[in-house]
């Protein structure tokens, strides 16, 4: 193996293995080596030049991207969610005839979709389905953002709480929590259930004392007398 992906598959593994602990400092620091390290691939995004590692490059760079969002999913990180999903969108369109489909693609693929609900951006929702396939329309992953979106439509907030009990991957969770605090602010959601938080009371009305009240009417009642 090339000596430059050497190094950056090792570097990869040591990421993989932290992300798996959820040693998120130490998934950052390697996550930004990575980066500068797969700047060094000629045949990545945007250059796609035709080196003799190609395929093993882009691979390697897709695996990198997607893992990267996974880390901002588990961070609770939308900003490091959009950018890294950014980078990563060459490898699933321009890349796609260059290198085998990933596992990954549908379910990163429909996270992005949750997260565009949940930031209210539909009109980049409905532009980012249209660039779908036939067979990644037909993807649970797919499926379950675009029934949410038509729930939200409808105004059938039952079904997005069903829908939070039925993910079709476990990275979902995230945001669909996010989508119901959105909707909801008075939802609150521990370990899969929902619970409605009690509303504030209004603050009790200031009563006047009685006896004040009847000092103030004599008062104008021997004013009014003065008067006449």
């Amino acid at each position: 193996m090339d000596p430059k992906l050497l190094e950056v598959s090792q570097v990869f593994d040591r990421f993989k293995a932290a992300l798996a602990r959820n040693d998120f400092d130490t998934c950052t620091n390697l996550l930004s080596q990575l980066k500068v390290m797969l700047t060094e691939f000629k045949s990545l995004p945007p250059l796609f030049e035709k080196t003799p590692n190609a395929v093993h490059e882009l691979t390697l760079g897709r695996d990198v991207y997607e893992h990267a969002v996974i880390l901002s999913v588990k961070m609770e990180d939308q900003d490091a969610f959009e950018r890294d999903f950014f980078q990563l969108k060459p490898y699933y369109t321009d890349a796609r005839e260059l290198i085998p489909p990933s596992p990954q693609e549908c379910p990163i693929l429909g996270l992005n979709l949750l997260r565009l609900l949940v930031q209210n951006r539909i009109a980049e929702f409905h532009t980012e389905l249209e660039l779908l396939s036939p067979s990644a329309m037909e993807n649970p992953c797919i499926q379950h953002a675009v029934e949410l979106e038509q729930s939200f439509m409808e105004g059938a907030y039952n079904r997005v709480l069903s829908a939070r009990q039925s993910v079709p991957h476990e990275t979902f969770v995230y945001f669909m929590d996010l989508l119901a605090k959105t909707e909801h602010p008075e939802w609150e959601i521990k370990n899969g259930f929902v619970f409605f938080q009690k509303a504030k009371e209004s603050a009790p009305s200031k009563e006047i004392p009685s006896l004040q009240l009847i000092n103030q009417t004599l008062s104008y009642a021997r004013e009014l007398e003065r008067i006449v």
